[in-house]
């Protein structure tokens, strides 16, 4: 089943239809009723239960079908909307991940009006002011609700891309006061990976068989290593200096643990950037090449050798990532002023 369709069941009205006065209805669509009030939304669900879907079925009829998973049972909630009408301005207490399953789909996020297309997808941090705009075309959204200890255990598990942790992270999980938002858009080579996901999830989320949840969490983290790796996102210019600096401190961390065999390919792999990225990022934060700044931790490492061990110069050269004394000896010299030989008898 695609999921476009299992959306379009999940979310059918000749299913329990639930009445306009229900008390789940301000949670599935809640329309604006102020221009300065900014409603919060709470984690609807048990503690136990870390994820949820919720599910908008959206004609240009005026009709907006919705439903949730996990749910006891299935059920729809009809909302006949006015063209041109909004949902209240509102944040959350945990992240939201937004998909576009069908259509265009339009949000104004901490001000600014952006149109969503398909296949596009928009993480939310909580505490961030957003709403809804219902335009009077169709449309198929599907939004999950992470948990932020779920989130925590995702972005600490080190199982997305690099790029995608450095910024998430840090941003989405320590800087509460942060609030921002990403908008991720598929790339020539995406596929349908995520939409395949995406699908398994919401089955899982809706069925709720034994080992569910940790299949959904698993899910979910294929699907964060999947925005990762197959996604665009852009950045505001505030954001890119946030995550320049994060990522620096990461890659500089990287290098000095793993010095000695690092090459700009591994870095490459594991940071998923272009090569020329890193000699950039290195050069504008530290005024040194990647060679050089390379260098820089294997002489230190070397000099330390000298000072606290009774290993042999070559020994001392092969530990520190060379394998040819004569060049291990010019840059040392350059370096210090003199050879590795003259160091040790000077202290």
């Amino acid at each position: 089943m695609t999921l476009l369709t299992l959306c379009e069941d999940i979310t059918d009205p000749s299913k329990n239809v639930l009445p306009k006065n229900h008390h789940l209805g301000p949670r599935l669509v809640c329309p604006e009723y102020s221009k300065s009030v900014q409603d919060v939304k709470t984690y609807p669900l048990l503690k136990q239960e870390r994820l949820f879907a919720l599910c908008w079925n959206i004609d240009a009829g005026r009709n907006l079908y919705a439903s949730m998973c996990p749910s006891p049972e299935p059920f729809c909630y009809h909302y006949e909307y006015s063209i041109g009408e909004k949902t209240q301005l509102h944040t959350h207490d945990y992240i939201e991940l937004g998909y576009v399953v069908s259509g265009e789909f339009r949000q104004k996020i901490l001000g600014r009006d952006i149109t969503f297309h398909q296949g596009d997808l928009c993480l939310i941090d909580k505490n961030c002011l957003h709403q809804d705009y219902l335009l009077g075309t169709s449309a198929t959204i599907l939004f999950l609700g992470i948990a932020n200890d779920m989130f925590t255990e995702i972005m600490d598990g080190n199982v997305t891309a690099q790029k995608i942790i450095l910024f998430l992270k840090p941003a989405l999980l320590k800087q509460k006061d942060l609030q921002q938002y990403l908008h991720f858009r598929p790339t020539a080579d995406t596929g349908t990976e995520i939409e395949d996901c995406l699908s398994m999830l919401l089955t899982e989320l809706r069925d709720r068989i034994v080992g569910s949840r940790y299949i959904c969490k698993g899910l979910l983290m294929r699907i964060f290593h999947i925005l990762g790796t197959k996604y665009e996102f852009s950045l505001s210019k505030e954001q890119r200096k946030t995550m320049n600096w994060l990522l620096f401190e990461e890659v500089s961390e990287y290098i000095r643990q793993n010095f000695t065999t690092i090459t700009i390919q591994e870095l490459s792999d594991t940071f998923h950037f272009q090569e020329d990225y890193f000699n950039r990022l290195i050069k504008n934060k530290t005024g040194m090449t990647y060679s050089a700044y390379v260098q820089k931790f294997r002489l230190e490492k070397a000099e330390q050798l000298l000072r606290v061990t009774s290993m042999t110069i070559e020994d001392i050269t092969e530990a520190v990532g060379y394998h040819n004394k004569g060049y291990f000896y010019k840059i040392f010299q350059e370096r210090f002023g003199m050879t590795p030989s003259q160091y040790r008898k000077r202290l």
